[in-house]
């Protein structure tokens, strides 16, 4: 396969980006996307020209690092797909594909296709932890877990904070991802004693980060390569709202 791939170049944060055009040959419609990107570098490596720049670790649908927006879809828009599990089969020999990088004010761009997700993090930091004694690990049954409610948290802990939701998003809202990782504590008994000053101190940091505000378009939940669903804000606004009007002293 021959490809044409208009890929976003940018030096750093502090430099203007551009589209800059490529032709890629020697595709193989068995490749991953990232397997293409490769193949792409190797040319321009072989031709004095700099390599792009693309976030990229497990390679297996694990890790949330390899979001990029494929012809305007977070990860190429296919369900339950990420970057690197999206093949060159999905394609036809002679496509053009623009490559762009995650959109959004609290992912600025650190170089060419890798953006700052830091923000993740510090949302993370800010609540997303239980209290948890030392010594020896209990034994498995010791806190009995309901069914549903143990489903729940392992649906909501399927989220690999890549960012998709918020690339989706026209509002470039963290809500889901948010919403995602204050719902699989707060299901689990042991999530209980923070589950107040959790979703406070989660939300408030989503805020400050500059992420907007969630409008219910349902776009990031279709992105999402875990298929969150939009059930878990509508958990995270209900926590948010007893949290506010019993627990807010007690935010840090």
């Amino acid at each position: 396969m021959k490809i044409t791939v208009n890929v976003w170049r940018q030096k750093n944060a502090k430099t203007k980006g551009t589209i800059v055009k490529y032709n890629v040959d020697h595709v193989s419609p068995d490749m991953s996307f990232l397997e293409m990107l490769d193949v792409l570098n190797q040319q321009l490596i072989a031709r004095g020209e700099e390599a792009i720049a693309f976030d990229h670790d497990c390679r297996e649908g694990i890790c949330g690092s390899c979001g990029v927006v494929i012809n305007g879809y977070a990860h190429g828009g296919q369900q339950a797909t990420t970057t690197c599990q999206l093949h060159m089969r999905s394609f036809k020999d002679g496509d053009e594909i623009t490559v762009e990088p995650w959109r959004a004010k609290a992912f600025p761009v650190i170089k060419d296709l890798v953006v700052d997700r830091g923000a993740f993090d510090r949302i993370i930091r800010a609540g997303g932890f239980i209290s948890a004694g030392t010594g020896s690990a209990p034994d498995a049954n010791s806190t009995p877990v309901a069914k549903e409610s143990a489903d729940l948290a392992f649906d909501a802990a399927q989220c690999i904070g890549c960012g998709a939701c918020v690339a989706a998003c026209p509002n470039a809202s963290a809500m889901l991802f948010t919403a995602a990782k204050v719902s699989h504590l707060g299901l689990l008994p042991q999530g209980q004693p923070e589950r107040k000053t959790r979703v406070l101190n989660m939300v408030a940091q989503m805020d400050t980060e500059g992420f907007g505000g969630c409008t219910n378009i349902g776009e990031c939940s279709a992105a999402c390569p875990k298929e969150i669903g939009l059930h878990f804000i509508g958990r995270l606004n209900r926590d948010l709202l007893g949290a506010s009007l019993t627990g807010g002293s007690s935010v840090d």
